[in-house]
């Protein structure tokens, strides 16, 4: 059976064949098998999706695509490991280019726009159908996606060490990150939005001008106006609104009932892998 592997010098993942002998031909084939598989587990979904379906797509037969995977689980694993391998290796490439926070942190954030949206079918797959792998192929996948969030929170900790932004918190910074860039593929449209550079050129002002002004206001203990009402921060970095304003915060409760009427709310992207 066929596996992916990172290569030595940070390069794009080389497919091993049975004989253990890496193949340019055998690692195209794979990676075309995979992203019509992706196309074809995003249209009808991975349960109701069959091998048949797939052999239809690429055109190989069932014998042919079972040289490549045993089963449709291992499929679905074969296209989160390839496309988590495959975006990590051209991060750690760039990190090298980068001469600084800030630098390195706007190419990961092109970088991640970029293959998100030349890759939708792969996205849209890994954030609705990674429950269905298997313990061990989970875990293997997951370990990925750790080594891809410690790179990027590397960067964040660059910063905040350059900068001297002692109140940042490194973690919340980059899953932040994380939460605008993820769902770029659920809203993209080429028609009416900018290039995925330029989006990632805005979302990385929006980020570093975020971080660095939102430092110096927890440092500060700023208070702003909403609404009218003047508002301090509390421990948490939420607002405490005066009683006065009429204004009620949202219950437990509340936050229950409306995920319940909205169950779409509960699924989430499938990395990083904190």
């Amino acid at each position: 059976m066929a596996t992916a592997t990172l290569s030595k010098g940070n390069e794009r993942p080389v497919v091993k064949t049975r004989s253990g002998r890496s193949s340019e031909s055998y690692d195209r084939k794979l990676e075309g098998i995979l992203r019509q598989a992706a196309a074809v587990f995003c249209d009808r979904g991975y349960h109701q999706a069959s091998i048949r379906d797939i052999a239809r797509a690429t055109g190989v037969s069932l014998a042919g695509l079972y040289y490549y995977f045993s089963s449709k689980e291992e499929l679905l694993y074969l296209i989160q490991r390839h496309t988590f391998e495959a975006v990590l290796a051209d991060a750690q490439q760039r990190i090298e280019l980068g001469e600084s926070p800030e630098g390195r942190l706007r190419a990961l954030i092109d970088l991640h726009l970029q293959f998100f949206l030349q890759h939708p079918n792969e996205m849209k797959v890994l954030t609705h159908e990674e429950e269905w792998l298997g313990r061990r192929h989970a875990r293997e996948v997951r370990a990925i996606k750790r080594a891809y969030y410690k790179l990027c929170l590397q960067q964040v900790e660059a910063l905040k060490k350059s900068r001297h932004l002692h109140a940042l918190n490194t973690r919340l910074a980059v899953l932040s990150l994380f939460g605008m860039m993820n769902w770029i593929y659920t809203w993209y449209n080429p028609k009416v939005d900018p290039s995925a550079s330029m989006c990632a050129d805005t979302m990385a002002g929006i980020f570093l001008e975020g971080i660095l002004g939102g430092s110096r206001v927890a440092k500060n203990g700023a208070t702003k106006a909403v609404n009218g009402n003047l508002t301090q921060l509390d421990s948490w970095g939420g607002r405490r609104l005066r009683p006065s304003n009429g204004i009620k915060r949202p219950t437990i409760g509340n936050i229950e009932r409306s995920r319940s009427a909205s169950p779409r709310l509960e699924r989430r992207i499938s990395w990083p892998q904190p």
